[in-house]
């Protein structure tokens, strides 16, 4: 089928991409661990989708497919969950480089 010959595809792609960040240090072994794991699951599920309805139903839900969605969609707001507080983290860092760079200017001026 195209649409398996494009998820494998765009796997390898991913996982190359992966693997040049892991080696100019953009991402730790153990991201591109899990990264690698993620990819390896999607493809090895696009060449054998009915093995995904027999894990499917031991957790109990119906279709292999369902379960790939809710997985992918509980794995995106956990994702998005870990942004938000590097975000937050980031922007609190940079308002008290700012208030410290303010203050030793003012100090410097009146000195």
């Amino acid at each position: 089928m195209l649409i398996q010959a494009v998820i494998i595809l765009f796997a390898l792609f991913v996982i190359s991409r992966v693997i040049s960040r892991y080696r100019v240090g953009d991402i730790t072994g153990r991201e591109l661990g899990i990264w690698l794991f993620f990819w390896l699951l999607v493809a090895a599920a696009t060449f054998a989708p009915q093995r995904t309805d027999f894990v499917a139903q031991l957790v109990g839900v119906e279709r292999g497919a369902d379960l790939l969605v809710y997985l992918s969609v509980v794995t995106l707001f956990f994702i998005l969950f870990k942004v938000l507080v590097r975000l937050e983290k980031i922007d609190r860092d940079i308002t008290t480089i700012v208030r410290q760079t303010a203050l030793k200017k003012k100090d410097n001026n009146n000195g």
